[in-house]
C-alpha cells in the first residue's frame, strides 16, 4: 500500500470548510430571535412562523443524501461552492422579501444550499487528513458549526436593536461570500470519477420520503399524533423510504449504501451521533424560553448565556484527540455520552429559584459531553468510509443526525407543551385567555401582564420549569441508553472489522493506490 503524502495546504483547506460551516451554524438559530418582529411586520400566524423556521429543516434533511452523491460525481469543492452560492441567493431573497410566503420560499432555498455544504464539508476530510489528524479536524469543524449556535442569537439580537428584520438574512451574504472565496483559493478538488449517475427515482424517493417524515414530525405536536393527516403522511414516508431501500439493494453503486450500515463501526458511530443530536436539539429548543421568559433576559442576553456550552465544546475539541489516542474511541464516546447524560439529569433538577449560575454549570458539562461523544463518533464513522464513497457516506451520516435533531425538537417540544398546559393554573381566566396562556410560557406572560395577574406569571414559570425538567430527564435517559449501546457495540478502533462485514480497510487501501 502506498503511503499518502499529506496535502501541505490541508490546514488552510480546513479553514475554508470552517468558514462554510460557521455560516450554516450561525443561521440555525439567528432566525428564532427575529420571528416575533417578523410576525408583527408581516402579519404571520403561528403556523406560518413555524414554517419560516422549519422550511429550512425539511429541505435540509431531505436533500443531504443526493447532495453527497453529487459531490462524489462532480467534485466536492465545486458542489461546496454551488451550495454556498445557493445559500447566498436564498439569503438575499429573504432579506428583500415582502410577505410570509416569500420568506418561507427563501428559507427552503437556503435549505438546498445547506444540504450541499454540510455533507461535502465532512466528506473532504478523509482525503485531506490521515486517521491521526482526522479527529482533530472533525473537532475543529464541529466546534465551528456549534459556535454559530450561540452567536446566532447574540448577533440577531444586536441587529434587531439597530436594523430591520431583513438584516438577519443579509448578514449571511458576506459570510457565504467569504466561504466561497476560501473554497476557491484554498480547497483542493476531490471526486470519484467512477461514481454512478444520479438516480432520479432514488433521489425523488429520498427527498419525498424524508421530507414527508420530517413534515409529519414537525406537524404532530400541533395537530396531534393521531391526526389523520399526520398518520397519512407518516404512512406515506414509510412506504417511500421502504421503496428506496428495496430499489437501492438492487443497484451496484447505490446512493443509500446498505453495505455501509452493515459495518458495525459506521452503524453504531452514526447511532451515537444521532442520539447526541437528539439530545442537543431538544435542549436548545427548551432552554431559550427559560432564559428569556422565566429568567427575564432579552435575545442578546440569551445568546450570551449559551456560551458556557460553547466553552465546554472548545475544551473537548482540544482534548478529545489525545484522549482517543490514549483510551480508544469506544471508551471516549461512551464516557462523553455518560457526561452528557449526567449534565441533562443535573439540568432536570432546575427550579424557578435556581438562577443562572446553576444553568451555566450544567451547560458547561453538556458542552464537554457533546464534544467528547459527537466528535470522535463522527471521525470514526468517516474513518470507516472508503474514499470513493466519502460523499454518499457522510451524506447518510449527516441525514441521520438531522433527522435525530428534528425528532428531538418535535418529541421533546410536544412533551414540554403537554406538561406546561396541564400544570398551568388558569383559574378565573376567561376561556379564550386561558387557551392563549396555555400555548407557551411567553403567551402566558403576555396574558398575565394584560390581566395584571402575578399569580398567572408565577404559575407559568413553575409549569415551564417543570416541563423543561421532564424534557431534560428524557434527554438524560436517551444519552445513557446511547452510552450503553456505544460501550457494548462500538469497535475499539475505527478500522476494526467484524466477521461478515465488508472489508472496508482493503477498499480504502485500493482507493489510495
Amino acid at each position: 500500500m502506498e503511503t499518502v503524502t499529506p496535502d501541505p495546504r490541508r490546514w488552510w483547506a480546513l479553514a475554508a470548510l470552517v468558514a462554510s460551516m460557521l455560516t450554516l451554524g450561525f443561521d440555525m438559530t439567528i432566525l428564532n430571535v427575529a420571528l416575533p418582529t417578523m410576525a408583527a411586520d408581516l402579519g404571520a400566524t403561528t403556523g406560518q412562523q413555524q414554517w419560516m423556521a422549519d422550511a429550512y429543516v425539511v429541505v435540509f434533511a431531505a436533500l443531504m443524501l443526493p447532495a453527497g452523491l453529487l459531490g462524489d460525481r462532480f467534485g466536492r469543492r465545486r458542489m461546496l461552492i454551488v451550495g454556498l452560492g445557493i445559500f447566498l441567493a436564498g439569503s438575499l431573497v429573504g432579506a428583500l422579501a415582502g410577505d410570509v410566503n416569500a420568506v418561507i420560499a427563501a428559507r427552503a432555498v437556503m435549505g438546498v444550499g445547506a444540504a450541499l455544504v454540510t455533507p461535502l464539508a465532512l466528506s473532504v476530510l478523509p482525503s485531506l487528513f490521515g486517521p491521526d489528524e482526522r479527529t482533530k479536524a472533525v473537532g475543529i469543524i464541529s466546534a465551528a458549526s456549534a459556535l454559530g449556535l450561540p452567536l446566532g442569537p447574540i448577533t440577531g439580537g444586536w441587529l434587531l436593536n439597530h436594523f430591520w428584520w431583513g438584516s438577519v438574512f443579509l448578514v449571511n451574504v458576506p459570510m457565504a461570500a467569504i466561504g466561497i472565496a476560501a473554497c476557491v483559493f484554498l480547497l483542493p478538488e476531490t471526486k470519484d470519477p467512477a461514481s454512478p449517475k444520479v438516480d432520479t427515482v432514488s433521489t425523488a424517493f429520498t427527498a419525498t420520503g424524508l421530507g414527508a417524515l420530517i413534515y409529519a414530525i414537525i406537524e404532530a405536536p400541533t395537530r396531534g399524533w393521531g391526526d389523520p393527516l399526520v398518520l397519512a403522511i407518516l404512512g406515506a414516508s414509510v412506504v417511500l423510504i421502504a421503496a428506496l431501500v428495496l430499489r437501492e439493494r438492487r443497484v451496484e453503486r447505490p446512493m443509500l449504501d446498505m453495505t455501509l450500515l452493515a459495518h458495525r463501526g459506521f452503524l453504531f458511530n452514526t447511532v451515537a451521533a444521532t442520539m447526541v443530536m437528539f439530545v442537543l436539539s431538544g435542549l436548545l429548543f427548551v432552554l431559550p424560553p427559560y432564559l428569556q421568559a422565566v429568567l427575564g433576559h432579552d435575545a442578546l442576553g440569551t445568546g450570551i448565556r449559551l456560551l458556557p456550552m460553547m466553552g465546554g465544546i472548545l475544551v473537548a475539541s482540544r482534548t478529545a484527540p489525545p484522549v482517543v489516542t490514549r483510551f480508544g474511541a469506544r471508551a471516549t464516546v461512551s464516557a462523553g455520552l455518560v457526561v452528557l447524560a449526567f449534565a441533562t439529569f443535573l439540568g432536570s433538577r432546575t427550579t424557578v429559584d435556581s438562577g443562572y449560575g446553576f444553568t451555566a454549570l450544567w451547560l458547561s458539562l453538556t458542552g464537554l459531553g457533546f464534544g467528547f461523544s459527537l466528535m470522535p463518533a463522527m471521525s470514526n464513522a468517516l474513518g470507516t468510509l472508503p474514499r470513493d464513497r466519502a460523499g454518499s457516506g457522510s451524506g447518510l451520516l449527516m441525514t441521520m443526525r438531522q433527522v435525530g435533531g428534528a425528532i428531538g425538537i418535535a418529541l421533546l417540544g410536544s412533551l414540554l407543551s403537554g406538561v406546561f398546559r396541564d400544570r398551568l393554573d388558569v383559574t378565573g381566566l376567561p376561556a379564550q385567555a386561558a387557551d392563549t396562556a396555555g400555548e407557551s410560557v411567553v403567551a402566558a406572560h403576555i396574558v398575565a401582564e394584560r390581566a395584571g395577574s402575578a399569580e398567572l406569571a408565577a404559575s407559568a414559570n413553575s409549569a415551564y420549569v417543570h416541563g423543561m425538567g421532564v424534557a431534560l430527564l428524557v434527554c438524560g435517559i436517551a444519552a445513557l441508553a446511547a452510552a450503553l449501546l456505544a460501550a457494548a457495540f462500538l469497535p475499539g478502533t475505527p478500522d476494526a472489522e467484524q466477521p461478515g462485514t465488508p472489508d472496508m480497510a482493503a477498499e480504502r487501501a485500493d482507493a489510495r493506490q
